[in-house]
């Protein structure tokens, strides 16, 4: 059965000033096949019913493999760094380029982004060494991009995040198994 306007728009229904929790609804409960369900055969977590991203395929972030995150990061660096070209030259720039053409908020929202990278890295198990590395990189790239006009350019030009992306994978390339 469905709900009059004035049952959705009145301010003193249940629905306006409980939402999610006002009369029990009417009509069966279907899966996603379309077969019913009986109510009883629903256990308690039904009740207060929650979506548990953990444990589903759903979720992005979910179990990946390490070749699947290394993927990602990839991607993600590519997008930052080397995402589109200037038309009719060969120089490339990405959505780091763009951003940090904000000054101040742009090179703190690359810089973060870019330290993310690192910490999924980290995550991966790179050694000191090459966190180390790849912190330098983001630092040079956050300092030098503070400068006005010159930092944009060498935001550009630089790309900390395939540098750091292609030392994660060498050093990656060299573990057994």
């Amino acid at each position: 059965m469905a709900m009059s306007n004035d049952q959705i728009f009145s301010p003193g229904s249940a629905r306006a000033n409980r939402p999610f929790r006002g009369p029990r609804p009417q009509g069966p409960i279907i899966d996603q096949e379309g077969r019913e369900i009986r109510e009883e055969s629903l256990g308690p977590q039904a009740r207060g019913f929650r979506i548990d991203f953990g444990n589903s395929s759903a979720n992005p972030f979910a179990n990946l493999t390490r070749e699947q995150r290394l993927a990602r990061l990839d991607a993600l660096a590519k997008l930052l760094d080397i995402a589109f070209i200037v038309p009719g030259t060969n120089i490339r720039y990405g959505i780091d380029g763009i951003i940090n053409l904000i000054p101040v908020v742009g090179d703190i929202i690359t810089t973060a982004i870019s330290l993310w990278l690192v910490r999924e890295a980290r995550a991966l198990g790179a050694p000191w060494h090459v966190t180390a590395r790849m912190l330098g990189n983001v630092a040079i790239q956050g300092v030098v991009g503070t400068v006005p006009v010159a930092g944009d350019a060498f935001d550009v030009m630089f790309r900390a995040n395939i540098r750091n992306v292609r030392l994660l994978r060498r050093w990656m390339d060299k573990q057994p198994g």
